[in-house]
């Protein structure tokens, strides 16, 4: 007999076997048989990007800090807060960021009395240090001194005033439309490399689709590392949604077919599909995702409906060199950029907005399940520059 390639568990008594992409389909069993990607491939440097030596250990200790949820039925009551609760969270979680920017800026431009080049190198460094990087930061400087009027050179101010504002256009082009889930089942792919909170978003958006009444089904396309595999069925058990894991070492992309046939057979709403973290500069990584995605479509023609990209904020401008690799290998559609309330580098989100064309869907700002913001280029840019005491209006 046959061994099954996937399981798929509805709760911590109940596993049930799904079999393997039916015999049949000639055309996805032959690829699937010979392009089976089991084979790990050294670590190489490529642009002078390297991969963390992170062992398994150390990956399971990391997502146990971030694991800090409890069962569904134990969270009815989070998070109905009010407006004005739900933006003092955003403030708290960009307070790194903030300190780091807005508080640098304020301090550089209470010591001068007008605008000069002094002024003008002054600012540029405080934004490049803030990971806003060089490109963007000097498309910035070059608009806010065409608006400057000859008036404003002798108030110093006037530059945060219309910095605030280039920001907010600039963040703007960034700002995607929210997920639209007409389509049942709506798949969504997610990648990103290993320790930038892929695994915890997965479970924050189950539980966000969750809240909203729809069946959820998570599918673990990473056969390779069983502890992350543990991690995310850890979070679907907890938010209520199904799981769906492959053998070890199976062809990721036969637990993706599996998948789509399982969330049809279950009426799925919206199937999750985790994807493999190892190093964006490994060619077999990005074959491995173009194939998953191939053949999704096949089974499902206009699958996957969302491909996001997840990335992690605290690694900077590390993060733009990540997201072009996956760009120019598969389709991403959107952006999670996660642990924004961790670091002081939150200016990279001006410059993936500026640099890569590609929509920021939500935002990490802390641990909690209802800090997976949907991303607001206005409510973001407010939380960012409002200081002191003021209120939001």
């Amino acid at each position: 007999m046959e061994s099954p390639s996937s399981q798929l568990g509805t709760g911590p008594e109940e596993q049930i076997l799904v079999n393997p992409a039916p015999k049949e389909d000639e055309a996805i069993t032959e690829e699937l048989i010979d392009e089976t990607l089991s084979e790990e491939v050294e670590l190489e440097e490529i642009a002078g990007i390297e991969e963390p030596d992170i062992t398994e250990e150390e990956i399971r200790a990391k997502e146990d800090e971030e694991l800090n949820v409890e069962p569904l039925e134990e969270l009815e009551e989070e998070i109905e807060e009010t407006r004005e609760g739900l933006f003092s969270r955003l403030r708290a979680g960009l307070s790194r960021t903030q300190a780091g920017l807005i508080g640098k800026l304020d301090e550089m431009l209470s010591i001068r009395k007008e605008i000069d080049d002094n002024l003008w190198d002054a600012f540029e460094e405080t934004l490049i240090m803030s990971d806003i990087g060089v490109g963007t930061t000097m498309k910035l400087r070059q608009e806010i001194e065409g608006r400057l009027t000859k008036k404003s050179l002798s108030d110093p101010i006037a530059v945060k005033t219309t910095l605030k504002d280039e920001i907010l256009t600039t963040l703007k082009k960034a700002e995607g439309s929210p997920l639209s889930l007409d389509t049942k089942p709506f798949v969504l792919m997610v990648a990103g490399v290993n320790g930038v909170g892929k695994t915890t978003t997965i479970g924050k958006l189950a539980y966000r689709f969750r809240k909203d009444g729809k069946n959820v089904m998570v599918a673990a396309a990473d056969t390779f590392r069983a502890a992350a595999v543990e991690q995310l069925e850890i979070w679907a058990k907890r938010v209520g949604s199904d799981f769906l894991k492959g053998q070890s070492g199976v062809d990721p992309s036969a637990v993706a077919f599996d998948a789509i046939k399982a969330s049809h057979a279950r009426g799925t709403d919206v199937l999750i599909i985790d994807t493999a973290g190892r190093l964006h500069t490994k060619t077999n990584l990005m074959d491995e995702l173009k194939k998953i995605r191939r053949v999704i479509g096949r089974e499902l023609p206009g699958a996957p409906h969302e491909t996001l990209l997840v990335l992690d904020a605290t690694t900077g401008q590390n993060a733009i060199q990540q997201a072009k690799m996956f760009k120019e290998a598969i389709e991403v559609t959107g952006i999670v950029l996660t642990k924004l309330d961790g670091t002081a580098k939150g200016g990279v989100i001006v410059a993936i907005a500026d640099e890569l064309n590609i929509p920021v869907k939500f935002i990490g700002i802390g641990e909690g399940l209802g800090d997976l913001r949907e991303f607001k280029a206005e409510e973001f840019v407010e939380a960012l520059f409002l200081t002191g005491k003021e209120t939001l209006h």
